[in-house]
């Protein structure tokens, strides 16, 4: 007898054509962003008992029109267009509604890519108010092994704000790339195992142009501040998310984070959950570091964070000014420069955390997109999140 399995049924291709060399791709990656975790190693972090409640309908907002550069179209047909696999909307703390797609079930986690690295930097901030981290401290104060490389001369500062001047492109297609390279180091590609991801970061090597003057979107410097907090603090980032974020949040599933041969985490995109949780960081970071009535990390970090610290000059010389022309970058978060206050965190493949302060709008999107980087895509988006959150 050969019919179909269930899986195949519901995703149109057998588990087994899932592989490292695959998982990027589509149509796999409607299964694998959601199960990272039988692909890649992975460290787990539990949440609160409990549990998360049902999902809620967004109901007749799906049937809202919403006008974009293309025309106009309703909230539900742009969720598809721009392959959404989950949703939730938060207004003034309060839950709006989730939308998931049929190939996503309420409640699974699914990689949140480089919002990573915006999840690492509040790990960052609840140290430098517990005073066990320096931004202002040279790399090496950390990390001594870092003399010789690009790190050698760089502050933390730099690495927190993507100022490190890094020899080092981001090919997410390239295969024969140091990008590629880098990925083997994380496990995230085949023929991994033979070089980790620590002692990768210290081959890279420094432009001719000195730290601190360009925005430069490069995800190592995301990993070595995941090796950063944790010299600083002495634990593994795994028991940090446990500790000082993911039980204080009050988050209410599981999260987890791909790790390399030594256990190192990859902090700059290798974190996996829930829609739900991922707003509740989102609602933390506009509610200025408080959950459940909890300091969590320090009001004055948040400010300068979403809103008043950053080099807009430095934005200027990097290339994503066309998404935020009046932006800035700060602690691995994006300022749009937008009247609302909006900031937000953002990865590959359709993975977004938009805050609307003036709104008081949380939107948390998850999605599958075949291509990792979509420029005009990505524009149409942060249309999308504003005029949503001016709908509910």
């Amino acid at each position: 007898m050969t019919g179909k399995t269930a899986f195949e049924t519901k995703y149109g291709f057998a588990r087994k054509d899932v592989r490292l060399e695959t998982w990027r791709l589509s149509p796999f990656n409607r299964w694998s962003f959601q199960n990272v975790g039988e692909l890649v190693p992975s460290a787990h972090v539990a949440a609160a008992p409990g549990g998360e409640s049902q999902a809620k309908s967004l109901g007749a907002l799906l049937e809202e029109e919403i006008s974009l550069a293309g025309g106009s179209e309703t909230v539900e047909k742009f969720l598809k267009r721009s392959d959404t696999d989950g949703l939730t909307i938060l207004k003034a703390g309060k839950l709006v509604g989730d939308w998931s797609a049929p190939h996503m079930p309420f409640g699974a986690r699914h990689i949140i890519f480089s919002i990573s690295k915006s999840v690492t930097a509040i790990l960052a901030g609840i140290l430098e108010g517990e005073g066990l981290f320096d931004p202002n401290a040279p790399v090496t104060h950390y990390i001594p092994e870092a003399k010789g490389s690009a790190y050698g001369d760089a502050s933390v500062r730099n690495v927190l704000d993507m100022t490190v001047s890094l020899d080092f492109e981001e090919a997410y297609l390239d295969p024969e790339s140091a990008f590629a390279r880098y990925r083997r180091s994380t496990l995230w590609n085949p023929g991994g195992g033979t070089e980790s991801l620590a002692a990768f970061l210290m081959t890279i090597q420094h432009l001719a142009e000195p730290h601190g003057q360009t925005y430069r979107y490069r995800s190592p410097n995301s990993d070595m501040l995941g090796i950063l907090v944790e010299r600083a603090s002495g634990m593994r980032v795994s028991a940090l998310l446990s500790e000082k974020l993911w039980l204080p949040l009050g988050a209410a599933s599981e999260m987890s984070v791909t790790v390399d041969m030594e256990g190192t985490a990859r902090t700059a995109g290798g974190m996996s959950m829930t829609p739900r949780d991922l707003a509740r960081i989102g609602e933390m970071m506009r509610q200025g570091g408080t959950a459940n009535g909890l300091r969590i990390v320090p009001g004055a970090w948040v400010r300068d964070t979403v809103a008043t610290g950053g080099s807009h000059e430095a934005w200027q010389r990097g290339t994503m000014v066309f998404l935020f022309p009046k932006g800035r970058y700060r602690n691995k978060w994006y300022q749009t420069g937008h009247d609302s206050g909006a900031f937000c965190g953002i990865g590959i493949h359709g993975q977004w955390l938009y805050v609307n302060p003036k709104t008081e709008v949380v939107i948390a999107k998850m999605s599958s997109q075949p291509e990792p980087v979509d420029d005009k895509l990505d524009g149409e988006l942060v249309a999308f999140f504003e005029a949503l959150s001016s709908m509910v």
